[in-house]
């Protein structure tokens, strides 16, 4: 049951990064694609093949990792509301000594 809450969690998560932290995603993972293809080939960046490339890999990266965040995070909180759910049920069966 636990495995339930988890799923929905994940996917209530995934909904949430798609409406609220996709475009700061891409803008940062952006950003942090350009000052790495500054660094490698010099601040006045001329926009070449391998610059846009490293650009795209950040973004790509940025959205990756954010998402994965995003999801992992909506697992566990789900988990953690199915196992306080099914433990309240749990608890009551079990007798005081």
């Amino acid at each position: 049951m636990t495995k339930t809450y988890g799923m929905v969690g994940a996917g209530i998560a995934l909904a949430l990064f798609l409406a609220i932290g996709l475009l700061p995603a891409l803008v940062y993972g952006g950003y942090a694609g350009v000052l790495l293809a500054g660094g490698l080939f010099g601040t006045p960046i001329v926009a070449t093949l391998a610059v846009r490339a490293l650009i795209v890999f950040g973004m790509v990266l940025g959205v990756t990792s954010v998402a994965s965040l995003f999801t992992v995070l909506g697992a566990v909180l789900g988990s953690a509301v199915g196992l306080l759910i099914g433990g309240v049920s749990k608890r009551s069966k079990v007798p005081v000594c």
